[in-house]
């Protein structure tokens, strides 16, 4: 339960003033002048209410503040007395000891204050409107350094390389200090800090809504091959986001629920007891590029309500549990998905979503009550998008609002809450769709699971009605599903709660209707369900992550356009057969592999040549993702290598393998994919026959900020899931997006990038998804014969040529004894053929070179503001709010 209520504790302490604030009478301004006393509010004034208190300020006093308003610098000469006011009052340091780390500090200042002046009027501009806000709810929010990005969006990167330059800094090593904001892992959350860019970029009035974690999932470590999990502590210094102390939720846990009758008989509940826990605001600006429309993305923190201190359990000597409340709450924002493998994880998981949404909805839900409009018209003001399964609870949540707290009648209430909500899925891995056990559900969250359970009974009742004769359906589709114990299906309550339920590629938008919510497609049809294909911002995947391919882009294509517009990269084919371009590009991408060579030398000591081909596959470390099969390849690759005669040898095309990507702490096989990586590593890297030949390397803690340096530098790009099992994938639209081509199966976004690009520039290899299953089944119950070559493999690391061999057993009897799910040996030899491919192709460097054009060239339809569009016009029914150009 959220309310603003202040508890009094029963003796309050009052301010230290000489009279309690209450008694203080008297005038505190000149006689003669007046103005309307602000009253804080939580969220600022409404619509109407802005309006009469700007009229009622007297001219004078406008006339002041508009004299002394703020204005962000606009030349070198302001943006470096403002880098330097900053670092000699902020910072409270000199000429004499600003070092490098100060610099970023004052530099972030700079820009920061020229944001929150876009981000006020933009929220001002907003408020006035008074029109329908999107507000999208994730888990993560995967944002990436903020301070380059911020540079580019406002097109002051140029103004502070030379002022930065005069104050005797270069602009790359400022931008190197800043940690990345550590709020997501995966596709999911980079996907929506893309969303929030293109939202922002496109004038759309919309927040996000996340948690602020205070250590991120973990900093990855790989001490002696092994990935160690350490915390992440990326918020030392954060210029980017503002505490707002005064907006706070209170969050209701446990407890009961009592029910009875009020003066006109209709039952009422009443959720009581149990423990509360307080959210608090923290606000981070979102600026658009070339626009000053700058949104906000808002982050709750959890902190103990009864305060962080207990002075009384102090006084008794109980020093560790004077603080034991604030360190209990504290738990609930800490880190982003706590290890689940415990009661006690799975607890800490649905409690941090929980406190989550409904920090979230009590802020939607007072901003909405501020415009005094009917309730009917809430879904004609809010869309709340809700990113995967995640924030389901927000359904009930709302629902709980409106009955419990607003009286509204159930079926009204109902209507409102599925018109407001859209859902977004991103799996079809039923491991992945959450569930929770209804136990836990009912001890956490009594009241929710009595809304759950209603929900269902009248879902069912509908269904029942439709189809009388088809029992078993009620048992497919029931959000409670009977197993032992009982769960929750949080998949199945997400789309019977939302008007729009969207996929995020087209493959995957077919495979949902067609598997895992066939039933819910012939319940509500098939228009409920609709696709909106997965993109990127070219603003942080092209212009800030290859400046150099950026620019050369925009002198063929008539400027910078394209990063509003990407089908304007077409233009690009015309230069196809240009020489002295296709030269340039070619140095481009030369440039920047040696940038990332010279980064894997300083961080690993593996020394590799730039001009060998660099093979990466960076991504979550995950078996249906298929890192084994790469790394199996490889294994072939050396063994290969190791037979033939140093003749033979020296004909061999040179290749560095790179690997990235974090493990979930309690994912035990994908953290032996990362040991095997690298045991393979410390032996191919270190045998004097091979050389350069193969190098293998691992780059630990992948993130944004290293997204952005290996991906300019890849040749060719690894998406090699296991057909049917990734949505989308993102990170194969940046490969493509910065001149690399892919090797990967028939599966998520590879189908529509294929379908753009042309057959003949991606190399496309193993099963189709149709036939995945038919092959799973013959692994079961008929004969599973491995691959030859990939025998081979077994039987080198077997033979603990890479090490102690019971350390990967695990891998290999994955394969070889039960079932082989994700197919890696029946894709083996079309994967090593398809590598051979890849091997002769690349010989031909001017071919190899024009495939990458071509494909740069066809990539216009990836990009997030098209994805925006369409949610925009399909889902949401929402219009860009109009503002002047930079």
């Amino acid at each position: 339960m959220a309310s603003t209520e202040q508890r009094l504790p029963t003796r309050e302490r009052r301010p230290s003033t000489a009279a309690p604030i209450v008694d203080i009478v008297g005038s505190v301004s000149p006689a003669g002048i007046s103005r309307p006393k602000h009253k804080r509010t939580f969220t600022g004034f409404g619509a109407s209410e802005i309006k009469s208190v700007e009229a009622a300020i007297p001219e004078p006093q406008r006339d002041v503040w508009t004299k002394h308003q703020f204005e962000g610098f606009k030349t070198k000469d302001q943006f470096e007395k403002e880098v330097v006011r900053h670092v000699e009052t902020t910072l409270a340091r000199s000429m004499f000891n600003c070092d490098e780390s100060a610099a970023y500090s004052a530099t972030s200042l700079a820009f920061r204050d020229r944001l929150i002046k876009e981000w006020n009027k933009t929220q001002q501009r907003q408020t006035f409107a008074d029109s329908k806000r999107v507000y999208y709810l994730s888990l993560e929010f995967l944002m990436g350094r903020a301070l380059d990005n911020a540079m580019l969006n406002v097109g002051a990167k140029s103004t502070a390389k030379e002022g930065l330059s005069e104050l005797g800094f270069r602009i790359e090593d400022i931008i190197g200090q800043e940690h990345d904001a550590a709020l997501g892992n995966g596709g999911l959350g980079r996907l929506a800090a893309c969303f929030l860019d293109s939202l922002a970029s496109l004038n759309f009035p919309a927040w996000g809504y996340g948690l602020r974690y205070r250590y991120g999932i973990f900093k990855q470590e790989i001490i002696d091959g092994y990935q160690v999990e350490v915390p992440d502590y990326w918020l030392d210094f954060n210029p980017w986001e503002f505490p707002r102390h005064d907006v706070t939720v209170d969050i209701q846990f446990y407890g009961n629920v009592r029910k009875s009758q009020d003066e006109n008989g209709k039952t009422v509940a009443f959720w009581e007891g149990g423990e509360i826990v307080t959210a608090v605001a923290y606000d981070v600006p979102i600026p658009g590029y070339d626009t000053p429309s700058t949104n906000n993305l808002r982050l709750w923190s959890s902190k103990a309500a009864s305060g962080e201190f207990d002075f009384q359990k102090f006084n008794s000597g109980e020093y560790e549990s004077s603080v034991a409340d604030q360190q209990r709450a504290e738990t609930i924002s800490a880190v982003l998905y706590p290890n689940d493998n415990l009661d006690r994880g799975k607890e800490l998981r649905l409690k941090q979503q929980y406190f989550w949404v409904a920090a979230s909805l009590y802020d939607i839900v007072r901003r909405f009550k501020k415009t005094k409009r009917a309730w009917s018209e809430f879904p004609d003001q809010i869309a709340i998008q809700l990113n995967d399964t995640h924030p389901t609870l927000a359904i009930v949540e709302l629902q709980r609002i409106l009955i419990d707290v607003e009286g509204l009648e159930w079926d009204e209430a109902w209507r409102i809450v599925t018109s407001t909500f859209g859902y977004t899925n991103h799996t079809v891995l039923p491991e992945a769709l959450e569930k929770w056990p209804v136990g836990l559900v009912q001890h956490l969250l009594p009241r929710h699971l009595q809304i759950i359970y209603d929900i269902n009974l009248f879902f069912l009742q509908t269904v029942e009605k439709k189809f009388p004769n088809d029992r078993d359906m009620l048992r497919r589709v029931s959000i409670i599903e009977e197993s032992q114990p009982k769960m929750v299906r949080m998949a199945y309550l997400a789309v019977v709660g939302s008007h729009k339920v969207n996929g995020v590629a087209e493959l995957h938008s077919d495979l949902i209707q067609t598997t895992i919510f066939k039933d819910f497609v012939t319940i509500f049809g098939a228009d409920k369900f609709t696709n909106v294909t997965n993109g990127i911002t070219p603003r942080r995947w092209l212009h800030q992550a290859n400046p150099r391919l950026s620019e050369l882009i925009a002198s063929k294509t008539g400027g910078y356009g394209f990063l509003k517009d990407l089908t304007l990269l077409n233009k690009l084919e015309e230069f196809v057969d240009d020489k002295s371009f296709r030269k340039e590009w070619a140095e481009i991408k030369y440039a920047n592999k040696v940038r990332l060579a010279k980064y894997i030398k300083n961080t690993t000591d593996i020394t590799v040549n730039p001009s060998s081909l660099f093979d990466v596959q960076v991504k979550r470390i995950h078996e249906y993702k298929r890192q084994q099969l790469n790394i199996f390849g490889v294994i072939y690759r050396y063994l290969k290598l190791k037979e033939m005669s140093p003749e033979d040898r020296k004909k061999q095309l040179p290749r560095v393998s790179i690997f990235g990507g974090k493990a979930a702490p309690g994912y035990w096989m994908a953290k032996q994919i990362i040991h095997l990586v690298n045991s393979v590593g410390a032996v191919v890297n270190n045998d004097p026959d091979i050389g350069d030949l193969l190098k293998v390397v691992f780059l630990e803690d992948y993130n944004v900020s290293k997204a952005e340096m290996i991906t300019p530098a890849s040749d060719l790009s690894e998406h090699i899931s296991t057909a049917g099992t990734e949505a989308s994938g993102t990170s194969n639209m940046k490969f493509v997006l910065n001149g690399g081509l892919i090797i990967g199966t028939c599966d998520g976004a590879n189908i529509e990038i294929t379908r753009e690009i042309g057959q003949e520039n991606i190399f496309l290899f193993g099963t189709l998804s149709e036939d995945v299953e038919d092959l799973r089944h013959a692994h079961t119950y008929g004969t599973h014969a491995i691959d030859a070559g990939l025998n081979q493999v077994f039987e080198a690391i077997k033979s603990g040529k890479f090490g102690d061999s019971n350390d990967f057993n695990a891998l290999i009897s994955a394969v070889r004894d039960h079932g082989d799910y994700y197919l890696v040996s029946d894709d083996f030899q079309s994967y090593i053929d398809t590598q051979k491919m890849v091997d002769e192709e690349y010989r031909n460097q001017d071919e190899w070179v024009s495939k990458c054009i071509r494909s740069v060239a066809r990539m216009g339809f990836f990009s997030s503001d098209r994805c925006i569009n369409e949610y925009a016009e399909g889902i949401w029914n929402v219009e860009p709010l109009a503002v002047g150009g930079n």
